[in-house]
């Protein structure tokens, strides 16, 4: 729901209000992400090689159903796939609803599913499906908000919302998501019934954690509460859609890598370059211990919806970006239809099925999640190997690394530009036989340079 008001506001703006949405609702000025000073929690050991994959399910087939998307888990096992996130499930409000079908993110209730997905036994089913083929299930959580017509208004809760001058309820301050009302996260009657209804899924369902939108918008102190409610039950994975290295202390395994994956956008449109990938890497990603898990991505239904396609915003550079984001420090996400060249953005408020037809990219993901999965040196956060940059400051658009733990080892080079070029790197770190993921070709390191096409990228590991 992110980019849904960024195409209203500016983002100093937008950042203001942030600042002044997380202060009125913690109580403080939000808490710099400092890792010297956060500690965090041992992530589930299932996720340490681990691959996303989210699940749009209006969009996903003709029928929009979880019984149909059932029938996609054998190809999504055999992708590479290891944890399926899938975006709301639950009844849409009517009240203020935008569009024709109303956004997935306007809650009606948080106990059920939307019957045009389905029922809660063909959620059970698909969980335990899933499960057999050693395959994860998240489910979205929309704690900021909910539909203004959810079953808390019908049972006159309105205690429970954050009111307006007037007293009547309202939409988060600052947005145009007129469709949905601030939740008061002051009310602890409120806090207790949505750890609840988190709860029931994890009870009833034995689903395996949740993604958690704008999760920055909601107290630090209410996601601690959830935490360990929730690992009471089982333990759980916790994504929070925000970039907040606090969130890792008690609460979340996984963050979203937003400015990394802004800055991916600019680099291929020539608006940024390699020094921007070094400056974050060096930098902003620091700022999150190495126990941390990072969301890297092309695409989500956030930027497809709103920003365009990968095609769009990436132009040639789809796959060069596809491999950095795999590669890099943190787990992949593919977005449904990616592995099929999604080539449309999917309207957010209508019916628009994802049209599959290409599956060239399919033979793009498979080696390299297979990859992410075998070599221990592309696993996630401390299970993973640590990243040597490999190219020097100089060079503006040729960018390599190595990342590395114990026998293992990964080397990745990408030419960041639209012409043919020679990329230079360090080459005294690349010890032992180098094989290319695609090409199978044997690495010559001797002369510490490699003359590469436009665009191009070479993954070699050992």
């Amino acid at each position: 729901m992110k980019f849904r008001f960024l195409i209203f506001l500016s983002l100093v703006f937008v950042f203001g209000l942030m600042s002044c949405n997380n202060a009125k609702k913690n109580g403080t000025e939000k808490e710099s992400g400092d890792s010297s000073k956060t500690a965090v929690k041992k992530v589930p050991e299932w996720s340490k090689n681990a691959v996303m994959y989210e699940v749009n399910l209006r969009q996903f087939s003709k029928e929009g159903t979880i019984a149909a998307f059932e029938k996609e888990l054998p190809r999504l096992k055999e992708l590479g796939v290891d944890i399926i996130w899938f975006m709301p499930i639950h009844p849409i409000g009517v009240k203020n609803r935008k569009g024709t079908l109303g956004s997935y993110y306007s809650v009606k209730d948080y106990k059920a599913i939307a019957p045009e997905y389905g029922t809660i036994d063909d959620f059970k089913a698909l969980v335990k499906k899933a499960h057999s083929m050693d395959m994860k299930v998240i489910i979205d959580w929309v704690a900021n908000h909910t539909a203004f017509d959810n079953v808390w208004v019908e049972q006159g809760h309105l205690d429970w919302y954050t009111p307006d001058s007037t007293g009547k309820m309202q939409p988060p301050i600052g947005t145009d998501w007129w469709d949905v009302a601030d939740l008061n996260f002051d009310n602890k009657e409120m806090r207790a019934a949505m750890i609840d209804a988190m709860k029931f899924w994890v009870k009833e369902c034995d689903i395996d954690g949740y993604r958690c939108d704008v999760a920055d918008w909601v107290p630090v102190d209410f996601w601690n509460e959830v935490r360990p409610a929730l690992d009471s039950i089982k333990p759980v994975f916790m994504l929070a859609e925000a970039e907040n290295a606090k969130l890792h202390e008690k609460a979340f395994d996984m963050t979203y890598g937003w400015e990394f994956h802004f800055i991916m956008n600019e680099v291929a449109l020539g608006k940024k370059s390699v020094n921007d990938i070094r400056k974050y890497l060096n930098g902003k990603a620091k700022e999150f211990p190495r126990e941390a898990f990072r969301l890297h991505f092309t695409s989500n239904h956030d930027e497809n919806s709103w920003k365009g396609t990968e095609k769009e915003r990436l132009g040639d550079a789809v796959k060069s970006f596809a491999v950095l984001a795999a590669t890099l420090e943190g787990m992949p996400l593919i977005y449904n239809g990616q592995e099929a060249t999604l080539d449309k953005r999917l309207k957010f408020f209508e019916k628009d099925p994802i049209v599959w037809k290409d599956w060239k990219m399919t033979d793009f993901y498979k080696p390299l999640l297979k990859l992410k999965h075998e070599n221990q040196a592309l696993w996630n956060g401390t299970y993973g190997g640590d990243l040597n940059i490999l190219s020097p400051e100089t060079d503006t658009l040729g960018f390599a690394f190595e990342r590395s733990k114990e026998d293992k080892s990964v080397f990745c080079v990408f030419n960041f530009s639209k012409t043919p070029r020679e990329v230079s790197f360090d080459n005294s770190k690349l010890k032992g036989d180098y094989t290319e993921l695609y090409s199978n070709k044997k690495l010559d390191a001797t002369s510490g340079k490699i003359k590469m096409g436009a665009w191009e990228y070479l993954v070699y590991h050992k």
